[in-house]
Parts: structure tokens; sequence; C-alpha cells
């Protein structure tokens, strides 16, 4: 099991679910090399942009995203997506214990419309993202 028991955790996902910040994303991050323990990383406001520039190749992490796109000429939708990010150069032992992590992970960062598995920083651009997002929408008049 991940140990996800830091409360900054939640604190940062509270923080990115609300309409009030302009806080858009997290990032999780193992503790140690050896460690089980996720902790808070960063956050920051950047969007999907800002937070591709902070994973590590060398690393598993997950992040949590505040997703904002234009569904038609008159309405935003605000949608959220989990990362679970798996660098190329992340060592073996640690890729194989990311599968049994992301269900303690789905315990905190309980509410998203997609999941996205990430093994190159080109699997977080946006215009692909949205598509998916759109698709898992539902209601979709422009073809997509």
């Amino acid at each position: 099991m991940a140990d996800v028991s830091d409360p900054k955790i939640d604190e940062a996902y509270q923080d990115v679910r609300s309409d009030k910040s302009e806080t858009n994303w997290l990032l999780l991050d193992y503790e140690t090399d050896r460690s089980d323990k996720l902790v808070l990383t960063t956050t920051g406001t950047g969007g999907l942009d800002e937070l591709r520039e902070q994973l590590d190749d060398s690393k598993a992490s997950f992040a949590y995203v505040r997703v904002q796109y234009a569904n038609d000429k008159e309405s935003k939708r605000e949608k959220f997506i989990l990362v679970i990010w798996i660098g190329p150069g992340c060592k073996v032992m640690r890729k194989a214990k990311v599968s049994v992590h992301t269900a303690d992970v789905k315990q905190v960062l309980r509410t998203f419309s997609l999941e996205v598995p990430a093994r190159e920083k080109d699997d977080l651009k946006y215009d692909p993202i949205v598509i998916k997002l759109r698709k898992a929408g539902g209601a979709s008049y422009d073809g997509v």
C-alpha cells in the first residue's frame, strides 16, 4: 500500500478543486526511491504545460489537474484528470508498484473525469487530452 496520509495532499486537492483558487494542478512524488510514502511535491497555476516541466524522467509520480476548455463558443467546461506518470528512466520495481499504488491514490484524489497514463511528456499535451475529455463528457456539438 502507498501511504497517502500527508494532510498537505488533501489540502492541495481541495485547492485544485476550488473555484476560488488559481491553483490548477498538484504533483505527488515518492518521499525516497525506496519509500511507499507519497508527498506533495509542488502545485501550480500554469496547467498541463507547467506540470510537464516538473515531471522527472527517472521517477513515477501522480498528478491531479484541472483542465479548462471551451465546449462551444458560448460555454466553458472544467474537468479534472488524474495523471499516472511513469518516466522512461523509472526503475522496474517502482513501475511494478505504481499499478497497486494507483488505487490508494484514488482514495485521496477521488473525483476525476479521465485517467491519463503517461510515459512520455508528450502524452500530456493539451489538445489530445481535451479531445478525450469531450468524448468522455457526452454531449459534443462540434463533431468530435
